[in-house]
C-alpha cells in the first residue's frame, strides 16, 4: 500500500507561492492521490484568500493545487477522533489551535501521515501522529 500524505495549511500555502523548489520537487515524485488536503485546510486557505488584496492571484494558485489534490471531507470519524485527541492532549497540558487539532484528528482518523511545517504538531506524541516536515 502506498503511503498517503495529508498536507497542512502552511505546506499548501508554500505550494501556492511556488518558490520552494525542494517542496515542489518532492510533490512531483508522488503519484496522483498520494497527497491530499483536509476540508479544514481548505477552509483556512479560503479565509486567507478572502482577507487579501491579491485574491485573484491566490485564487488561481489554489485552483492549480486543487486540480492535483483531493480535498477530503471532515466527517464523523474525524470528529470522534478530534474529541478523544483534544481530551487526551489537554490532560497532558498540550493545547493546539482548534484548526490544528482538527487537521491532526483528520490525519489520525484516516491513518495518514501529516505533512507540516508548523511546530505546534510536534507537541503531539510521535506514537499518536505520523508527522513529516517537508
Amino acid at each position: 500500500m502506498t503511503q498517503r500524505y495529508l498536507l497542512d495549511t502552511k505546506v499548501i500555502s508554500h505550494i501556492m507561492q511556488g518558490r520552494d523548489t525542494k517542496l515542489l520537487a518532492r510533490l512531483a515524485k508522488l503519484t496522483i492521490g498520494q497527497a491530499v488536503i483536509s476540508s479544514v485546510t481548505l477552509a483556512e486557505i479560503e479565509y486567507g484568500i478572502q482577507r487579501r488584496d491579491s485574491s485573484e492571484k491566490l485564487r488561481y494558485a489554489l485552483t492549480q493545487v486543487l486540480l492535483r489534490m483531493d480535498v477530503l471531507p471532515w466527517d464523523a470519524a474525524a470528529a470522534t477522533c478530534y474529541g478523544e485527541l483534544c481530551s487526551s492532549l489537554e490532560a497532558q497540558g498540550i493545547n493546539l489551535s482548534d484548526f490544528d487539532m482538527m487537521i491532526a484528528a483528520h490525519a489520525l482518523s484516516l491513518k495518514l501521515t501529516l505533512v507540516s511545517r508548523d511546530k505546534a504538531f510536534k507537541q503531539i506524541p510521535k506514537q499518536r501522529l505520523k508527522l513529516e516536515v517537508w
